[in-house]
C-alpha cells in the first residue's frame, strides 16, 4: 500500500531585523566617512598642479603631480638655510611629540604617586590645586610661561620647547585616580618585604600602570605633535621648525606670482596623520583597557 503521507517543507525561519544594530552601523560608517573623505580629498589634491587649484579650485580630476610633490614635500627646503626639508620637520615634530609624551607621563606618575602614598597634610589641597589648572586654556598660561622660559634662557632650545609644558593636571588625575583603586595590601606587602618608597613605585606601580600609561601616552603624543602656538612663540631657528609650522608657512600667503604649493602641502598635512594614527592603531587595546577597567 503506497505512502500516501506528505513531509511538509520544512519553513526556515526569517530572523527580525535589529533596526538598532543597523542604525548604530550607519552611524559608524557616517563617522568614518566623515573623517576619512577630507583626507581622500587631501590625496587626490595632491595630483593635480597647483595653478589649477587656484584657477578653479578643488576637483575630482586625478593628475600626476603627486610623485613630484612627495619629493618636494621630503627633500625640498623651503628657509634660506637650507635646514628646513619635510624630513627635519618630521623629525622635530617626532622629538617634540615623544618628549611630551614621555615627560608629561613621569611627572604625573610620580605626582599622583606622592598625592596618593605619602598621606601629605594639604594633599588633598595640593591635588585639587593641580585639577584647577584644567580650567586654563594654554593660551591663559603661555605669556608668564614664555616670560619664565625666557629668563631662564631656554630660548631656541629642546629644553625650552618641552619643559616649560610638561606638567599634566589631566594625567595627573587618571594616574591618581588609578593608583587609588590599587589595593592597599600590596603597599603593606612591599613594606614588609622591605621594599621602600622608590623600589614599590618602579617594581610594582609602574608595570601594573601599564594600560593607563598607554592610554596617556596616546593623548599627550598627538597633544605634542599637533602643537603649533608654543613652538612658534618659543622658537626661530629654522631647523626646528615643526610639520604643523611648514604647513602654515607654506600656505599662508599669496605675495605676488607665488602660487600657494598647495599639493606640497597637502602631502605634508598626510606625513602629519601618519604617526598620531599608528600611534593609536598600536595602542588601541591599551588605550581603552587603560580608560574602563577597575578592576586590579
Amino acid at each position: 500500500m503506497a505512502d500516501l503521507t506528505q513531509t511538509a517543507p520544512a519553513q526556515t525561519t526569517r530572523k527580525p531585523v535589529r533596526w538598532a544594530s543597523v542604525i548604530n552601523h550607519a552611524i559608524l560608517i557616517a563617522g568614518a566617512a566623515l573623517m576619512i573623505v577630507p583626507l581622500l580629498v587631501m590625496l587626490q589634491m595632491a595630483t593635480i598642479p597647483d595653478a589649477q587649484i587656484m584657477q578653479h579650485g578643488p576637483s575630482l580630476d586625478i593628475g600626476g603631480e603627486f610623485r613630484g610633490n612627495l619629493k618636494k614635500a621630503l627633500f625640498q627646503s623651503m628657509s634660506f638655510s637650507g635646514e628646513t626639508t619635510g624630513l627635519t620637520m618630521f623629525r622635530n615634530s617626532m622629538i617634540l611629540g615623544l618628549g611630551f609624551a614621555i615627560g608629561k607621563i613621569v611627572v604625573a606618575m610620580m605626582a599622583a604617586y606622592g598625592i596618593v602614598y605619602f598621606r601629605l597634610r594639604f594633599a588633598g589641597l595640593a591635588f585639587w590645586l593641580i585639577f584647577t589648572t584644567l580650567l586654563l586654556p594654554l593660551e591663559v598660561r603661555i605669556v608668564p610661561s614664555y616670560e619664565i622660559t625666557q629668563k631662564l634662557g631656554l630660548l631656541n632650545s629642546w629644553t625650552g620647547l618641552i619643559v616649560p609644558l610638561i606638567a599634566s593636571a589631566t594625567a595627573t588625575f587618571f594616574f591618581r585616580q588609578y593608583f587609588m583603586s590599587v589595593p592597599e595590601e600590596l603597599a603593606e606587602a612591599a613594606r614588609i618585604d622591605g621594599a621602600g618608597p622608590v623600589r614599590f613605585f618602579i617594581d610594582i606601580l609602574v608595570p601594573l600602570s601599564r594600560t593607563m600609561i598607554a592610554a596617556m601616552f596616546i593623548i599627550m603624543f598627538v597633544y605634542g605633535w599637533n602643537q603649533y602656538l608654543w613652538p612658534t612663540m618659543v622658537s626661530t631657528e629654522e631647523g626646528k621648525v615643526t610639520l604643523v609650522q611648514g604647513i602654515k608657512q607654506i600656505t599662508q600667503s599669496l605675495e605676488g606670482n607665488h602660487i600657494p604649493e598647495y599639493g606640497r602641502s597637502n602631502v605634508l598635512a598626510l606625513l602629519a596623520v601618519l604617526p598620531p594614527v599608528l600611534v593609536v592603531l598600536f595602542f588601541q587595546r591599551w588605550f581603552v583597557k587603560g580608560l574602563t577597567e577597575s578592576d586590579k
